[in-house]
């Protein structure tokens, strides 16, 4: 069984058999990897609480057939404590790593932008930097643009006006004018389309202080439920 030698973050557990359980993690350099931790929900188990949701670990693992398996696992950030102790925090985790399991369907193809992108969100949550609702819905936002659904908002994709932006389409990939908007867009009123822009732009000068519009959360719901064809069931839950 080759071996290698990579840093991931735990995406979600599943029980298997009466004391395994299977790890989904998106590391570095190997992308979206489900391997199988042995032993781990014994009470002497040697990884204790470092292979659970949001934690940052540096891992050894073998290649298998069907799920690699982790020989070692040591941490390298602690994020699950913090998240944990915050319940809005936790939902707001919650949301990022639903959507990137959901986004990264092929196992072992590395993503290192996605994974930067994660591990800043998550520790950013960790810490309070941000509120949370707001660092979800930005990552949301960020993380498919990465994977190339980013939303154009300052100007029309139909005609490229700049002004008079009145309607959202996900469909159509961003805003649309008055005069060209196409009847499944919804109107979607200024001050939405600028908390949008700086969700999609990590631009916490403009949204740290402010209160999040209801609009511009059921605006980046529906892009991602257009774009990753289910809903997240996550982001409910923070409405």
């Amino acid at each position: 069984m080759a071996l290698y030698r990579d840093e991931g973050v735990v995406l979600r557990t599943t029980k298997l058999g009466e004391a395994d359980r299977i790890i989904t993690l998106f590391t570095r350099g190997h992308g979206k990897v489900r391997a199988v931790a042995k032993g781990v929900r014994r009470t002497k188990s040697r990884f204790g609480g470092r292979v659970e949701p949001f934690m940052r670990v540096d891992l050894l693992l073998g290649e298998g057939r069907t799920f690699d398996t982790i020989s070692q696992a040591e941490s390298i950030a602690a994020y699950a404590a913090p998240i944990g102790a915050d319940y809005e925090a936790y939902r707001a985790a919650n949301v990022i790593v639903e959507t990137l399991n959901d986004l990264v369907t092929s196992e072992h193809e590395p993503a290192p932008a996605q994974y930067r992108l994660l591990v800043g969100a998550l520790n950013a949550l960790a810490q309070g930097r941000h509120d949370a609702q707001m660092t979800a819905e930005s990552y949301v936002l960020r993380a498919l643009a990465l994977a190339g659904w980013r939303q154009r908002l300052d100007s029309c994709v139909v005609c490229g006006r700049t002004d008079r932006l009145t309607h959202l389409s996900a469909a159509a990939g961003g805003v649309m004018c008055q005069a060209d908007h196409t009847p499944e867009a919804k109107p979607v009123d200024p001050f939405t389309l600028r908390q949008l822009r700086a969700l999609a732009d990590g631009d916490w000068k403009a949204l740290d202080g402010t209160r999040l519009d209801p609009c511009t959360s059921r605006a980046v719901e529906e892009w991602a439920q257009y774009y990753l064809e289910r809903p997240i069931r996550s982001m409910r839950l923070l409405d």
